[in-house]
């Protein structure tokens, strides 16, 4: 049985993501305001929004596809894997990606489940049946 990640490693591995996520924010704002010009009204900010939301979310959901781990993952040792031990499958992918966003625009209450969850999951991971467990160094 592998064994889930602890809520420090959690923490370690979410603090290394937020670079790798700095990193696509500022090249995609670089692309966009490239392509489209200055970003001065509502409509262009919504719209610089949801491309910095889509590419984030395409970087997690073809990490967790493809390996199970992000860059952020690999460094910490984490490895997302659903109830069979497999990386997830694409629609697995978009939907905790979307759970996640709805869980971090309610305040993070999804993310603070883990404190009334007996094995501390994450609301989406507990309703996706996904985990993040510890890789093997075999």
């Amino acid at each position: 049985m592998m064994q889930n990640a602890s809520l420090m490693k959690r923490f370690a591995a979410s603090l290394y993501e937020l670079l790798s996520l700095v990193a696509i924010w500022l090249l995609c704002t670089f692309i966009f305001v490239w392509l489209v010009g200055p970003v001065d009204t509502g409509l262009e900010r919504f719209f610089l929004q949801i491309t910095l939301w889509l590419a984030a979310g395409a970087y997690f959901i073809v990490c967790w596809v493809t390996t199970g781990q992000t860059l952020a993952a690999q460094a910490w040792k984490i490895k997302l894997v659903n109830t069979d031990n497999h990386t997830l499958s694409v629609q697995q992918a978009v939907l905790r990606y979307m759970l996640a966003t709805v869980s971090c625009m309610i305040v993070g209450l999804g993310f603070l489940w883990f404190l009334i969850d007996k094995e501390q999951f994450f609301l989406h991971d507990r309703l996706l049946k996904t985990r993040l467990t510890m890789v093997n160094n075999d």
